[in-house]
């Protein structure tokens, strides 16, 4: 652990130049009494680094010193396919070498260029995960990802809604979609997509296994997702909506049944109007995501839904017919909550 700092300190010092002990400690979470430590052993080690006092003063090597120590390892080399997250690499346990690899890509760097990258480093920063959303907690992520780096197979107790299951696993690839973390393990000779903050525990079996040739990640997490969105779409109507409406599907509707409704769209008649079919996990999720196109969509088929739209509207036109009496509210509104009459 030590080692690895003091390549991650003498690289520091090589990309940076001149910098405080404060700011080195900060920068590899250490404490201050630490950095004068590391620094000690670097200059016993044989290394042109000298300290000096003051304001203006700092810690930097001899000027046209460079290190060797350029060269990756191999986790430095893995880890740096997982710049563009470090959150990721982070929570693999590759925090520290993905750093440690993007110090040595920066110190191998002529100046000008290296400058410009740490600029970028600086004014751009990539947060996937949308807002208001509460990562899982993964204690089980490092024991899946060092038997996904080794092909040893697991022996996994997996939560579902209503239990929990035995898997015998082959971890073939992890996935981090929006902040959540998937394992696609194979069982048997299916493959499956498993949420790893479901994973109470995973043990190797001390059992290690090949890797099918013809798998791609990528490949199949895109036709997972796409056959999982279609699969949900369980529910199907026919309906007819104004020509120039049709973009505001997209409001109430998953994007595979926005697709697979334009798919279907009928050239508009004389009045302007396209015929579609819309599918949704329930005739309930499907009354609601056409709701907001009011009186420019209308329910063809099946006739409970049509119903269904009809007594809704019923009801919200009654409601909106008879004048508000103020008298006979239950609470504020949040809206109006602390606002006077004026």
């Amino acid at each position: 652990m030590r080692a690895s700092r003091l390549v991650q300190l003498l690289l520091l010092l090589q990309t940076r130049g001149r910098s405080t002990a404060p700011e080195l400690a900060r920068e590899l979470e250490v404490s201050v009494r630490t950095i004068y430590r590391d620094i000690d052993a670097l200059s016993e080690a044989g290394v042109p680094i000298f300290t000096e006092p003051g304001r203006a003063g700092g810690v930097q090597l001899v000027d046209g010193y460079r290190t060797r120590l350029t060269g990756l390892t191999t986790e430095e080399a893995d880890a740096v396919l997982l710049a563009g997250s470090p959150s990721a690499a982070a929570d693999l346990g590759l925090g520290t070498v993905l750093a440690t690899a993007q110090l040595k890509v920066l110190a191998a760097l002529p100046p000008e260029l290296r400058g410009r990258a740490t600029r970028i480093a600086e004014r751009v920063h990539i947060d996937a995960p949308g807002w208001f959303h509460r990562p899982d907690e993964t204690p089980t992520l490092a024991a899946v990802a060092d038997a996904l780096w080794h092909d040893r197979r697991l022996a996994v107790r997996y939560g579902r809604k209503d239990a929990v299951v035995e898997r015998r696993l082959d971890p073939l690839g992890l996935v981090l979609k929006a902040g959540t973390w998937y394992l696609v393990g194979r069982n048997g000779t299916a493959i499956r997509s498993y949420r790893v903050g479901r994973i109470a525990a995973a043990e190797p079996t001390g059992e290690t296994f090949d890797r099918p040739d013809d798998f791609d990640l990528a490949t199949h997490w895109s036709e997972a997702g796409d056959d999982f969105a279609r699969s949900m779409l369980r529910v199907r109507a026919r309906c007819r909506i104004a020509e120039g409406h049709v973009r505001l599907l997209r409001l109430g509707f998953d994007p595979a049944a926005v697709t697979e409704a334009l798919a279907s769209a009928t050239p508009p008649d004389a009045q302007g109007w396209v015929e579609v079919t819309l599918g949704a996990e329930s005739y309930s999720v499907l009354a609601h995501g056409i709701l907001p196109l009011g009186e420019y969509a209308e329910i063809l088929d099946p006739p409970e839904l049509r119903a269904q739209l009809a007594a809704t509207a019923v009801a919200m036109a009654d409601r909106y017919r008879r004048p508000v009496d103020h008298r006979n509210r239950r609470g504020d509104s949040p809206f109006t909550r602390g606002v006077s009459p004026q």
